[in-house]
């Protein structure tokens, strides 16, 4: 698992003032399922800082289509297990390149490398704020 973490910019909320922010929250949840689905360079942006569209993204690399689609549907499973809610809109979940979940406040991307690196998110919104990702630690396996 690699989570990027090459920009570095300033955000006008604290981490404890996230916290108590749902949309946050999810979108750490949409962090930790695209995790436990082994996505790799996850990033979370604070979109909403520098653009209406949504709170946060979530962009995750998949490199499979069946990991991609793997990765969307644990992140809409455990999305709506904790807060009870299902994306307004999901796209590309034929294709299996690019899965788009659309919660109004945070937007999730599964990509494969070859999407990510062509339609680059982080460049073209990379004047929005990125956030650390808090995945779990993993649990320490106990000698019997």
């Amino acid at each position: 698992m690699t989570i990027a973490t090459d920009i570095t910019t300033p955000t006008d909320l604290t981490r404890g003032q996230r916290e108590n922010d749902q949309s946050y929250q999810m979108a750490q949840l949409a962090a930790i399922a695209a995790d436990d689905r082994k996505g790799e360079n996850i990033i979370l942006l604070a979109i909403g800082e520098v653009s209406s569209l949504a709170e946060y993204f979530v962009i995750i690399t998949g490199f499979s289509k069946a990991q991609v689609r793997a990765i969307a549907s644990s992140a809409e499973e455990k999305i709506l297990e904790e807060f009870g809610r299902k994306p307004r809109n999901i796209a590309g979940e034929q294709d299996g390149t690019w899965i788009l979940l659309d919660y109004g406040d945070l937007i999730v991307h599964s990509m494969m490398a070859h999407e990510r690196e062509y339609y680059d998110l982080e460049a073209f919104w990379g004047h929005a704020p990125k956030l650390e990702v808090f995945l779990p630690e993993p649990a320490l396996e106990q000698s019997t």
